[in-house]
């Protein structure tokens, strides 16, 4: 049975495994080595790992490498891609809307400008301002 990848990248230990792993194929005991964590725990992580089919493992004589599938990762970059869409379109619609307040408050300062202006000029004609 398999894992959901999404659970599988759930845990910041498996995301820096797959960060790990993404460098170079690694033995289980070079993986353990890079966490504080015991190797019976980063044995638990490799396994979800696998069951998600994140990791593919190839047996070379004694040991097993681990190495990372990329076709399962494109699933994930698939899902974030359907996300990148939306938040691209609601931030054109944000810059819509600033650019639309930016524009009304420079026009208001034009009108604001314009009737401190005459305000002035009736001022300075009869000695008395409005």
């Amino acid at each position: 049975m398999s894992t959901d990848v999404f659970h599988a990248i759930a845990d910041p230990t498996r995301r820096s495994i797959l960060v790990l792993i993404a460098e170079q194929a690694m033995t289980p005991g070079s993986i353990a080595g890079n966490f504080d964590a015991s190797r019976q725990a980063v044995s638990k992580h490799i396994k979800i790992l696998l069951k998600s089919n994140l990791l593919k493992q190839e047996k070379i004589g004694r040991e097993i490498l681990y190495h990372l599938n990329p076709d399962k990762m494109t699933e994930v970059n698939v899902w974030l891609d359907q996300l990148k869409v939306k938040w691209e379109q609601r931030f054109s619609q944000l810059d819509i809307v600033l650019t639309n307040l930016n524009a009304n408050q420079n026009e208001n300062k034009h009108y604001d400008h314009e009737f401190l202006g005459r305000k002035g000029k009736q001022k300075n004609k009869g000695g008395k301002g409005i």
